[in-house]
This record gives C-alpha cells, sequence and structure tokens, in this order.
C-alpha cells in the first residue's frame, strides 16, 4: 500500500462535476492498493497516518499530528483520494505497467476500511468516489510531502 500524504490548507475534489469532499488544515491523502495488501496494512497505515506529526507547533517545529489540529481547528481533517496509479512500475518502457495493483473490487473494500479507521477515530474524512475521474484541488502547506509504502514491512 502506498500513500503520499500533503499537508494542505484546503483540498476539494470534484467526481462527476460534484464536489464530494472537501477540508481545511489538514491531510490530502492519495491512496495506492497492491495485490499484496491485507486490513493489516489499511490498520498500520491508517495509524500513522493519523499520527505523523508534520504539523507545527507555536515554534513552527513539526510536532502535532491531525488530531493536535482537530483540538485547533473543527475544519481540519483527512481528504482520501483512490490512486491505482501510485503503483505504476516505470522501469522498462515508456508505458506504466500496474500488475502489482489490486484488483478493483479487493482495492475497494480496503480504501472504504481505511476511510472507516479514519472516521472511527472522530476524524474528519472526506473522500472521492472510487474509480472515478476525478478534479482534485489543493494548496500545499510548506510544501510538506511524504511519501508511505507499507511494501516490505513484515505487519
Amino acid at each position: 500500500m502506498k500513500a503520499v500524504v500533503q499537508r494542505v490548507k484546503r483540498a476539494s475534489v470534484l467526481a462527476h462535476g460534484k464536489l464530494t469532499g472537501s477540508i481545511e488544515n489538514g491531510l490530502l491523502v492519495y491512496l495506492g492498493i497492491s495485490k499484496n495488501d491485507t486490513e493489516k496494512d489499511v490498520k498500520w497505515l491508517a495509524d500513522k497516518i493519523v499520527n505523523l506529526r508534520i504539523f507545527g507547533d507555536e515554534n513552527e517545529k513539526m510536532n502535532l499530528s491531525i488530531n493536535d489540529m482537530l483540538q485547533q481547528s473543527h475544519d481540519s481533517g483527512i481528504l482520501v483520494i483512490s490512486q491505482f496509479t501510485l503503483l505504476g512500475d516505470c522501469i522498462k518502457g515508456r508505458r506504466p505497467y500496474f500488475g502489482e495493483a489490486a484488483d478493483p473490487d479487493i482495492a475497494q473494500g480496503l480504501y472504504n476500511y481505511f476511510i472507516d479507521i479514519i472516521r472511527e477515530q472522530n476524524i474528519k474524512c472526506e473522500s472521492g468516489i472510487f474509480q472515478a475521474k476525478m478534479e482534485v484541488e489543493s494548496i500545499n502547506d510548506g510544501p510538506v510531502t511524504i511519501i508511505i509504502d507499507t511494501a516490505g514491512l513484515s505487519l
């Protein structure tokens, strides 16, 4: 499972021309699910992202998580966008190979589970629509962008 996590001032997503999610002062997460991912990967990654200390404290030191941000602003949250293209292998040829991406039915279940885990922690979590063509807008804060990959972890 791969995630690109961006600290944002705001982010929103349109699917089929309709707003499906928006946040202020939070995290934009692009989530790619591989064919080897399990619920353990989902739980580990959701916990890692929720507790990732990448927001500035009073001294501008990255010391606060999204949970800490929620205490300061109720508009804070996480916007999750399904993005199988994160699994694209570009080593050979000119066209990405997506053979490591999970089948859509499995990926959608794990994607929804990821969102559910975040929401169970009383964190605002909005999303795009799985497999839809989407337009994502964001204002990256910092910029801060972190890539997390569960491949190779013994979970």
